[in-house]
């Protein structure tokens, strides 16, 4: 069931939801960004653990654009 804004502004606790949902976003994509740098350095761009790092920043990359088409975030980040 898809539930609608009916055009009503927003609360401050929905508005603080989708901040704090776009932080822990960045987040996990600035850690995952780490930690495939670090098992790159290491000569493991082959391994399971790099692979699923890999799909996990596809997958909050995807996320991200959602965010920089609404003008939610700064193409920056």
């Amino acid at each position: 069931m898809r539930r609608r804004n009916n055009g009503r502004p927003m609360d401050e606790k929905r508005l603080k939801a989708f901040e704090d949902m776009l932080t822990s976003i960045l987040k996990q994509y600035d850690d995952t960004t780490e930690k495939m740098a670090k098992l790159k350095t290491e000569g493991k761009e082959n391994a399971v653990t790099y692979r699923q790092f890999f799909a996990n920043k596809l997958q909050l990359q995807a996320m991200l654009s959602y965010y920089r088409t609404y003008g939610l975030v700064d193409d920056k980040a």
